[in-house]
């Protein structure tokens, strides 16, 4: 647990920073919070391409698909080396129907990525608009 901590608390105090906003219902006027959500996103992609790269990792990949009960297939994955080669999507077969890479993680590698983009856009367009607002009301008032 020691060697968690020095993880974990700043992740913890982090998300409790960034839900803030979101309990209190200001986050959809803050470019700040789209930031840390782009952030908060993109680490979540590297840590879901992270677990996919190293689902079933072995030294023997024989044993990795024996150790979930499955049947390894040398012939089929000699005939798909440079599927099992890409960086994305990510696959680790044992054979032509069983993938030791959760199904969950390609769709995710997706998703992440366009959300943090989506909240990019957002952020940059909340901080235009400010900015905008900021002007008009500096040239508004009274000398």
């Amino acid at each position: 647990m020691a060697v968690l901590a020095p993880i974990l608390l700043p992740l913890l105090t982090g998300l409790w920073l960034w839900s803030r906003p979101l309990l209190s219902g200001t986050w959809r006027r803050s470019p700040a919070w789209f930031a840390w959500s782009v952030v908060l996103l993109l680490l979540g992609a590297g840590i879901t391409y992270l677990l996919g790269s190293l689902a079933g990792a072995s030294l023997d990949p024989e044993e990795a698909c024996h150790r979930v009960g499955q049947t390894y297939d040398q012939v089929y994955l000699d005939a798909n080396f440079e599927k099992h080669t890409r960086w994305f999507p990510l696959y680790n077969k044992c054979h032509a129907g069983y993938d030791l890479v959760p199904a969950w993680v390609n769709p995710a590698l997706v998703v992440l990525p366009v959300l943090a983009l989506l909240c990019l856009a957002c952020a940059v367009r909340l901080a235009v608009s400010r900015r905008r607002a900021g002007k008009k009301g500096a040239s508004r008032t009274p000398p």
